[in-house]
């Protein structure tokens, strides 16, 4: 008998491996004996979550088909089972463990990686074994091993599961109940698709609703400003008056009481010339979030792809664990980067003399808490062996971490005031001084010189009335909604509610923003077209549906979230929460039939509720039809199985790309298809054995 060590996924099991002696064998690997495991181990693997909830129709019949009388469903108790395609690696992981002298929990360290394990735990009905928890933040060879020699006792790892199992289980109850009640009631008022309604999705959405209203509400206005054209005799510069007017009369009123006219040189004084030095610090370590917004603003990249590869620079060993909510790391981090940065300047061929002396800015471990920031760790990856986004995202990591030891980014910043008549007029410039941490972040700084002038120096002045029309708020970018997801209490006017959106970080957590949105993607309530975030009629009627209930409301998941969170500090628990969420959907069921009936809705286009007359191009028999998420051929009963995905490559295909492959078997050049790396591209898509795959 041997301890046992369980991983999240194979590819973390091979990390851990890596850093033993070890034989593979079928779905575990042996580690041999080694100063940390005198007697060997054995070293095992989820794939993800082998363990999942039951499906409602699993606990009772009666929950099979979708009607508003077998509602709500609330289970008397959860039940699990083994995820679909996953029962053999299941069966290996629930033996050994079975046999373990004690058991190591090696799943990530967050709430998931908890959750994954104690569900395996739970459902093998093992009891009375005593479970230990690797808690690391780097899969380096040096970090593992230590590790396993300093294994914490699985106290707060119990809190953390309580905590992730009671939000598995209220999103559950959440989303089997509001789904099948906002699906039913639509459908009754001519609405006839799958509505997906999420604790966390519903009031994500509901944010880039209200967004998609101002931009719609929004009324643009014209207004007039006074500029202003200096002329010294060796140069010229440009002012603007503190002028912004809705009626042009109003300002040319203003030139007239002045003595002033438009486009005819007038004499003006130089005012005041004020120069002021300003420093810009380096940029804060990254957390999760804050690398998804920079990587989307720099390279376009989505969220999801931002954390995929991420999370494969973390398995290569080459940057630290990345679901991580903190900019901060602690002395020892410090220590280690600091003996490598020397390694750090040369992978990006940026020399500079390092500030060595920490900086509370960066390295504060009262700021550190389950993780530390995005950093590099001590292995330099070889010249070559990243590309794409990887690439990108390992190098900015580098950048922003050295940027913790260079010099502020100083600029001179001149500011001359013209007066013309008894009107001032103002100018600002801007001058690099010293480039500081901007070195590292190689781009042409924007430079704003300025003519050398003195206070009381008389120049040419000619005016102009300069017309303007004000322009309504941008759509989102995918990097902004994660920004305002974690942000969004400054959008709630209560101030009590607005300091809790604060405390819980909005939305979500840094771990499941990216995934939140492309689980709106997938549901076809948004689109993102190149780099904005769309709103589709789809999610218009969700939206508007629940609009004034509190599955619009972020403040509602905010509650919920604190008292999660409270679960995982072990000051609350799991069946008083439950017990409100309970209310809460009973709440729902007795009150949303009334306040539906009451609302209209536009139909869905064709291509989001039925693809009309598209034949088979397998059975010719039967006709296209658009279900939840993919395309479907109407005799499937009959046995007939030929389907389409409804998205390829993150792009939505729409019934008449389906008619066109089911006809032709071949389309034109498409756009607005995004690789693994998170990078746009076009092409064309053609039916090959009833399979759609491209053709470029």
């Amino acid at each position: 008998m041997k301890p046992v060590i369980v991983a999240e996924k194979p590819s973390q099991a091979k990390a851990y491996s890596d850093a033993f002696k070890s034989k593979k064998q079928k779905g575990y690997y042996e580690i041999l004996p080694d100063p940390i495991f005198p007697q060997g181990a054995y070293l095992t693997w989820a794939i993800g979550h082998l363990v999942e909830l039951r499906e409602p129709k699993e606990y009772d019949s009666k929950w099979t088909r979708w009607t508003l009388n077998s509602l709500p469903i609330l289970p008397e108790t959860f039940e699990y089972k083994v995820a679909r395609g996953k029962y053999e690696q299941y069966s290996i992981v629930r033996k050994l463990m079975k046999d373990a002298t004690f058991l190591i929990n090696a799943c990530d360290i967050d709430r998931e990686g908890s959750n994954i394990f104690y569900s395996i735990l739970t459902l093998s009905g093992i009891r009375s074994k005593t479970v230990k928890r690797l808690w690391i933040n780097s899969l380096e060879t040096s970090e593992v091993r230590k590790g396993f020699s300093t294994l914490q006792t699985n106290d707060r790892d119990l809190r953390l599961f309580e905590e992730a199992r009671t939000r598995q289980k209220s999103d559950w109850l959440v989303g089997m109940n509001a789904s099948r009640i906002y699906t039913i009631l639509l459908k009754k008022k001519g609405v006839k698709t799958v509505f997906s309604i999420g604790r966390v999705q519903s009031p994500t959405l509901f944010l880039i609703y209200q967004r998609a209203l101002e931009i719609e509400n929004f009324k643009p206005e014209v207004f007039f400003e006074l500029e202003g054209l200096f002329d010294t005799g060796t140069a010229t510069y440009k002012g603007k008056a503190k002028v912004k007017e809705k009626e042009r009369t109003t300002v040319e009123q203003l030139l007239q009481e002045n003595g002033l006219s438009e486009n005819l040189t007038t004499p003006g004084t130089v005012g005041e010339v004020t120069e002021k030095e300003k420093r810009i610090l380096p940029p804060a370590l990254h957390s999760l979030s804050s690398l998804q917004l920079t990587a989307n603003k720099k390279w376009k990249a989505s969220p999801s792809a931002v954390l995929k590869a991420a999370q494969n620079l973390y398995e290569k060993k080459v940057i630290t664990y990345p679901r991580t909510d903190t900019r901060h790391i602690t002395p020892s981090e410090f220590h280690y980067i600091k003996e490598i940065a020397q390694d750090l300047q040369n992978f990006i061929n940026c020399s500079f003399p390092l500030q060595t002396a920490p900086s509370k800015r960066f390295v504060d471990a009262t700021k550190v808490q389950e993780h530390y920031a995005i950093v590099p760790t001590r292995k330099i990856p070889k010249e070559g062996s990243l590309n794409g986004l990887e690439k990108n995202i390992y190098e900015e990591i580098v950048r922003t971490t050295l940027g913790m030891f260079h010099t502020a980014y100083i600029y001179r910043e001149t500011t001359i005031t013209t007066n013309v008549s008894n009107l001032s007029f103002f100018t600002k410039g801007t001058v690099p001084l010293d480039l500081g941490w901007k070195q590292l972040f190689p781009q042409k700084e924007k430079e704003e010189w300025l003519p050398a002038v003195q206070q009381g120096q008389e120049v040419n002045s000619t005016l102009a009335i300069a017309e303007g029309v004000t322009k309504p708020p941008k759509l989102y970018t995918e990097g902004q909604l994660i920004q305002v997801m974690k942000t969004c209490g400054k959008f709630v006017e209560d101030e009590g509610e607005a300091a809790l959106l604060k405390e819980v970080e909005g939305l979500g957590t840094e771990a499941t923003r990216s995934g939140i949105i492309e689980t709106l993607k997938k549901q076809a309530y948004i689109e993102v077209t190149k780099n904005e975030v769309l709103i589709t009629e789809k999610g218009k009627i969700l939206c508007q549906s629940v609009e004034g209930t509190l599955l619009a409301s972020p403040t509602m998941t905010a509650k919920w979230e604190n008292y999660l969170q409270k679960i995982g500090r072990g000051e609350g628990n799991e069946a008083q929460f439950l017990t409100q969420i309970e209310a809460f959907i009973k709440q729902t069921l007795e009150t949303v039939p009334a306040n539906l009936e009451t609302k209209q809705f536009a139909a869905l286009p064709d291509e989001e509720a039925a693809t009309g007359a598209i034949s088979c191009p397998t059975c010719k028999q039967g006709t296209m039809v658009l279900k939840k998420s993919f395309y479907g051929c109407s005799r499937y009963k009959e046995g007939c199985s030929q389907t389409f995905p409804l998205r390829v490559a993150s792009k939505k295909l729409s019934s008449s790309v389906i008619e066109t492959l089911c006809t032709k078997k071949h389309t034109g050049k498409l756009k607005g298809f995004t690789s693994k790396q998170g990078k746009s591209f076009s092409a064309h898509l053609k039916l090959v054995d009833g399979k759609i795959v491209f053709d470029f």
